[in-house]
């Protein structure tokens, strides 16, 4: 059966592209708005973890923390925050509830499965759902994680690390469009200042990479959003 997981979020999109996140890395998951949702759903249910979106105009995170660390039925569960850019003063009154583990996003979702599964005593899995040294896949384009490696149509398509986290990114949500601040938090070290020009800059060379070996594998440019990676025609 497959670890369930609680994602507490009022954001639709958010929570649908996070539960695509999980499932296609071997988990299940179940919305709720607030705590007193998130407890209804505990008594029917048997989570594994919470998740809380905890967006910049809400100060409900910590509120829905204490509640749920304070009942019996979910005080034993990991509680993962995801805090907002904008919300990050949020972090002490979310200490102060109990909670397990923050991140300020955008996030790798690597990261945050690598957490979930390190919470639960899981087998880290790559995107996937196979574990570590599995490919990842997305029409004639595959990505082999723990080597570093990726091919399009059985050719090897040399990246460097930053285009390949970047990519790799793209490969977990293909048709998602990530904005240059998402791609930036998963693909550069932290507390180094990178413009959007410098994105752009990677991107083409993403694309001029799989134009050679996968000409399928289309990076689109979303105007003011970003970029996204086209899905494969079924």
């Amino acid at each position: 059966m497959k670890p369930l997981v609680l994602i507490c979020s009022h954001d639709t999109e958010f929570y649908l592209f996070l539960s695509h996140i999980l499932e296609v890395d071997g988990f299940a998951s179940e919305p709720a708005g607030g705590a007193k949702e998130a407890l209804a759903l505990a008594d029917e249910r048997e989570f594994k973890a919470v998740v809380l979106d905890c967006g910049p105009t809400s100060i409900t995170g910590s509120a829905i923390c204490a509640r749920l660390k304070r009942e019996p039925r979910t005080g034993g569960l990991p509680i993962i925050a995801l805090i907002a850019p904008g919300a990050e003063n949020q972090h002490l009154d979310l200490l102060k509830a109990g909670i397990d583990e923050s991140f300020v996003r955008p996030i790798a979702p690597a990261k945050l499965l690598d957490c979930l599964r390190e919470r639960l005593a899981l087998t880290k899995r790559g995107a996937n759902g196979l574990e570590n040294g599995g490919w990842l896949s997305c029409g004639g384009l595959e990505m082999k994680l723990d080597a570093h490696r990726v091919r399009g149509n059985g050719h090897d398509i040399h990246l460097g690390p930053i285009e390949f986290n970047v990519l790799r990114l793209m490969i977990e949500a293909p048709g998602k469009v990530f904005s240059r601040d998402e791609l930036i938090g998963a693909a550069w070290p932290p507390n180094i200042h990178v413009g959007a020009r410098t994105v752009d800059v990677h991107i083409s060379r993403i694309r001029k990479a799989l134009k050679t070996a996968s000409p399928g594998s289309v990076i689109r440019t979303v105007r003011s959003a970003g970029y996204s990676l086209e899905k494969p025609d079924d």
